[in-house]
């Protein structure tokens, strides 16, 4: 297991993340996952036993539950928790009151608190704000950010799924305020879905911010289950939960060019989707989730697989983005300078 700096920070996390979103199952989040505590307690052992120090929850999953059963598996286990890089996420919808979801000062300086409980730990060392509120002030949630981290109960600020002009105004005003900046972003990426790499990765790489990866394998798309012929099986997470929304020709075209790598080189297609992330500079741990002991040890193998320029030429090439303005036009401008 590699561990690698996150953003312009000291920590070293693990190139794998194990997420945690099939744990608990309450709610509609019973579609990805509904483990009990003693599987939860068997793949958080397998995961650090492997050399994973880098576990991502949110308040949201299972509406809580998740977290609780990620803090009773560390407890469980005698885990020493200073080993170990536990962060968690806040924005969502935590109750049917008016103020009990978004990011104002009043949700997040709560349900950190909660999420505390939940986990049973007393700091976290990576807080994330789950998405964007369109309502509350931008300064708001990041001072609020930055009494959570100066009170000492967050070590490390971080977010997710925003887009790129929100994530710069942000760095830009925490600069100005002298304040706590978002050392990571967690967002989606894949090689059926290569979005990020327009306005988000070239942002990451000059900011010096990590990027966390959530649904590698497109929502289960890449996990082998799916053939062009069956895009539903019965047993698969899309056949009830269609998400994140995915290009599947372009995706079976993928698949296509994957197979016979993966075949020649004895691994799974879904080994080499997570190897592919892997291998480019801009991520920094990719976050990986199981219901069964089985997937979680396919995954993990995906460290070990070592792709050539050859291999990597030809996946880029059924898998890059069309040309978009103003990409396009940057980079013809920009041949002159490099």
């Amino acid at each position: 297991m590699k561990y690698n700096i996150l953003g312009n920070t000291g920590l070293k996390v693990s190139e794998l993340c194990l997420g945690t979103m099939t744990f608990g199952g309450k709610g509609y989040w019973t579609a990805i996952g509904k483990l009990d505590q003693e599987p939860v307690d068997e793949l958080v052992k397998r995961s650090v036993d492997a050399g994973i120090n880098f576990i991502d929850t949110a308040n949201v999953y299972s509406e809580g539950l998740a977290e609780k059963r990620t803090g009773t598996a560390i407890k469980n286990l005698g885990l020493k928790r200073d080993d170990l890089v536990i962060a968690t996420k806040v924005r969502g919808q935590m109750g049917e009151g008016p103020n009990n979801s978004g990011l104002t000062r009043k949700h997040i300086m709560e349900q950190a608190e909660e999420s505390l409980k939940r986990l049973q730990i007393d700091y976290i060392d990576l807080y994330q704000i789950h998405g964007f509120d369109p309502i509350t002030p931008l300064e708001e949630t990041l001072r609020a950010l930055d009494d959570l981290v100066r009170s000492g109960k967050v070590r490390y600020i971080g977010c997710s799924n925003l887009a790129a002009w929100q994530i710069m105004k942000s760095v830009g005003y925490s600069e100005q305020k002298d304040l706590a900046k978002f050392v990571s972003l967690q967002a989606y990426y894949t090689i059926a879905g290569r979005d990020l790499e327009r306005e988000l990765a070239p942002l990451l790489k000059d900011q010096k911010i990590g990027l966390m990866v959530w649904s590698p394998l497109a929502g289960g798309l890449l996990s082998g289950k799916y053939t062009r012929e069956n895009q539903a099986p019965e047993d698969a997470r899309r056949a009830n939960f269609d998400f994140p929304p995915v290009n599947k020709d372009k995706a079976f075209d993928i698949i296509d060019v994957m197979k016979p790598i993966a075949e020649s080189k004895g691994i799974s297609v879904a080994q080499l989707a997570l190897a592919w992330l892997l291998h480019q500079p801009v991520v920094t741990s990719v976050i990986i989730g199981a219901k069964k002991m089985e997937q979680l040890e396919d995954n993990l193998r995906s460290i070990d697989v070592k792709l050539t320029e050859e291999e990597l030429g030809k996946l880029d090439e059924v898998s890059m983005l069309p040309a978009e303005y103003p990409g396009w036009m940057i980079e013809r401008q920009g041949r002159d300078r490099k």
